[in-house]
């Protein structure tokens, strides 16, 4: 079968080169680092410093082992660092309606997931339009090896892109099944992620993150889609054994068969985002693709074989399974369903727009968080007083 799309080991020519310095606005500078934690606050003093070098502010959004209190000492002993650390609960939402790409039957295919991920990236998305804030950069807790030039750089490309990148290659950034290709000795590259993000808030067409796997690609599919998508230098990531719990290719499925069967599309020739678009409307591209994508997990299972014995048996047997676990998810989605989300996912950005044309703007941070329903912060820094707020009264809803 001659197919139309094919298994695809890179996208960098998504990408546009942005090793080339820009003259910058009056205005490069960052209004923001913001950090979705969720590791100790001792994993927090590499961008704590980055931050404090470059005299950016934080925003520090907390949840799971980030411990607001934790944090708050990290940043109040750190010379130069000031931020904003911000408590997210377990069960929080902005206060907007339901996306729809949180349905039910979206969160079933991606094996139950339960990530707050997509929630702190929204947050900082609408605290920084809440604030007035022109540019921010996310930076993942687990993201070391910053060069405060390409930091720098990246501030100055926001001036002419709504979003810039970094890459992650030591260690990749990479879903189980493209850990997995490398491994067997498949070429694999590594794309731009929401790990090491610049958004330039003030653009009229600022996306969401969906609450899936691979958001990050969400996000900035239309510049991917328009090869306007700048990427800007190079970080490391906290090196992991991604085969350890084989249900991760089972959570990560649904979002990496979308992801890379919508980006499959962006590969198949120079067209507009809405002509991609309309092919990923259709359940045969999806039909197809997911052939691709069942064949491909086949063959990263039958070269596994073939160098099993370079293997140690834990590395063999979890990849394995993971590997299998990948294709039994993987063999359930439909084709529908793909249609549905890439539908709904649409619409939640329509709605998105919406919302923050309803907006007020250049509030203070205490409001800011109030509209957010944000209820346990701090404000600190080094040598500073303290500012909190805990148990504010619900505010009304920004959307």
């Amino acid at each position: 079968m001659n197919r139309k799309i094919k298994q695809i080991q890179s996208h960098a020519n998504l990408l546009f080169d942005a090793s080339v310095p820009v003259a910058g606005s009056a205005n490069t500078r960052l209004d923001a680092i913001v950090v979705p934690a969720a590791r100790p606050a001792s994993e927090l003093q590499h961008v704590i410093s980055l931050a404090a070098t470059l005299a950016v502010p934080l925003v520090i959004l907390c949840s799971r082992q980030a411990q607001l209190r934790q944090v708050v000492r990290r940043v109040e002993r750190t010379f130069g660092a000031e931020a904003l650390v911000i408590e997210v609960p377990e069960s929080y939402r902005p206060p907007c309606p339901t996306p729809l790409t949180s349905a039910h039957e979206f969160h079933l295919a991606s094996a139950e997931r339960s990530s707050d991920l997509s929630v702190k990236r929204n947050i900082g998305l609408l605290l920084g339009r809440l604030r007035g804030w022109s540019k921010i950069l996310f930076v993942d807790d687990d993201i070391r090896g910053f060069n405060p030039r390409d930091v720098a750089r990246l501030a100055g490309y926001l001036d002419r892109s709504p979003v810039a990148s970094m890459v992650s290659r030591e260690f990749p950034d990479n879903s189980v099944v493209c850990h997995a290709r490398r491994t067997v000795g498949f070429k694999q590259d590594v794309f731009v992620s929401g790990a090491t993000l610049g958004v330039n808030l003030q653009h009229r067409g600022l996306s969401f993150f969906a609450d899936i796997y691979n958001e990050d690609w969400f996000f900035f599919a239309r510049h991917a889609a328009e090869r306007t998508l700048p990427k800007v230098g190079e970080v490391s990531q906290l090196e992991y054994f991604p085969f350890a719990d084989p249900l991760r290719a089972g959570r990560e499925e649904f979002g990496d068969l979308l992801a890379e069967g919508l980006y499959a599309a962006f590969e198949s020739g120079r067209r507009s985002f809405d002509d991609h678009l309309r092919t990923a409307l259709h359940p045969s591209h999806w039909r197809e693709y997911k052939e691709v994508r069942l064949e491909t997990i086949e063959n990263t299972l039958t070269a596994l074989e073939q160098v099993g014995k370079w293997l140690s048996q834990t590395e063999y047997d979890n990849m394995e399974e993971s590997l299998t676990t990948a294709r039994k998810w993987s063999a359930n989605i439909s084709p529908d369903l793909c249609v549905s989300f890439i539908e709904s996912w649409q619409e939640d950005g329509q709605r998105w727009q919406q919302m923050l044309s309803r907006l007020p703007s250049r509030l203070s941070e205490r409001d800011a968080l109030a509209e957010l329903q944000l209820q346990s912060w701090r404000s600190c820094g080094y040598g500073r007083p303290t500012e909190s707020e805990t148990n504010l009264a619900p505010a009304g809803a920004v959307c």
